[in-house]
């Protein structure tokens, strides 16, 4: 996945709008099988850095619009690759201000840990 069509998405999303009690984000990331990945952006009420289990309070997302990509890679790749795109994002993204508003933002499988990549 490339910086440019993570943009794009997210911007649509952001577009949209989130709703005003969201308290911090997550990119949940799935393995939807061989070499085809996709994530979704949820909103939460609550948020806990020492505790993960913040991430299951959700009270937004946009699965309707998940983004899919194919790429020939581990998890742990995609992982590092999608936190560093996040990151990227919070620094020159369109709607980083309004981003790094929010509590925390993390990024992980749903089955797995999260990596928080922001922390307000």
């Amino acid at each position: 996945m490339h910086y440019a069509v993570f943009e794009k998405w997210l911007d649509e999303t952001m577009r949209r709008g989130i709703p005003e009690n969201v308290s911090a984000l997550n990119f949940n990331l799935y393995e939807d099988g061989e070499d085809l990945w996709s994530a979704e952006l949820v909103g939460t009420e609550s948020f806990d850095p020492d505790d993960s289990d913040w991430a299951c309070d959700e009270i937004f997302d946009n699965r309707e619009t998940p983004l899919s990509w194919n790429e020939e890679a581990d998890w742990e790749t995609i992982l590092s690759k999608v936190q560093g795109i996040v990151e990227e994002y919070l620094q020159k993204g369109t709607y980083a201000q309004q981003l790094r508003q929010y509590r925390g933002i993390g990024v992980g499988f749903v089955d797995g840990d999260i990596e928080l990549v922001y922390v307000k």
